[in-house]
């Protein structure tokens, strides 16, 4: 029996070639990730202010010295280390404010962490104070377990260690507060 070697050549030089090619995408991986001094930011930015519009209005304008951007990592995040302004306006026009001195942004889970000053001033005078502050951009819901102060457009206020909100904090709840109420009298 009299094997065609010539044949086999041209499978063998495939399959090498094939190894060699997915060998090389490894490696090329793995020197990419090696690129990056120390495993530090993919990119940094100074003097942000960047400006999301819809249908030809500005709707959202985030302010910040600095910014690091970590998608380079397996779980990708930015950080803020000098913190942040953002601004919100709603179909009225009217501003919601929020500042930190530290942010951090996690685009796969929707998530913003705010630290250290958080500060929250609603277009309808709702002021909340925190240390620390999460907000579920998908959900549209604020979360902390961390001391704040809330005061609410009818004067009330509430202070404490934890609370879930939405956005709008109309449905605002509190755990381990201390808080006063504006009630109305309706026999008057």
């Amino acid at each position: 029996m009299k094997i065609n070697i010539s044949r086999y050549k041209s499978v063998i030089a495939s399959l090498m070639l094939a190894i060699a090619l997915f060998a090389c995408e490894s490696n090329y991986k793995q020197a990419r990730q090696l690129s990056f001094s120390d495993q530090g930011p993919a990119a940094e930015a100074k003097g942000v202010n960047l400006k999301y519009t819809d249908s030809g209005r500005i709707v959202s304008n985030l302010i910040s010295t600095k910014v690091y951007d970590y998608s380079n990592k397996g779980f990708p995040y930015q950080e803020f280390i000098d913190g942040v302004e953002v601004y919100f306006w709603n179909e009225k026009q009217e501003k919601t404010t929020v500042t930190s001195d530290i942010a951090f942004r996690y685009p796969d889970m929707h998530l913003v962490d705010l630290r250290e000053n958080v500060v929250i001033l609603t277009a309808d005078s709702v002021e909340l104070h925190a240390e620390q502050l999460y907000w579920n951009q998908e959900k549209k819901w604020l979360f902390t377990d961390k001391p704040y102060t809330i005061k609410f457009k009818d004067g009330s206020y509430n202070e404490g260690a934890r609370f879930d909100s939405n956005e709008d904090f109309t449905n605002f709840l509190s755990r381990d507060n201390t808080s006063m109420r504006q009630l109305e009298n309706k026999n008057e």
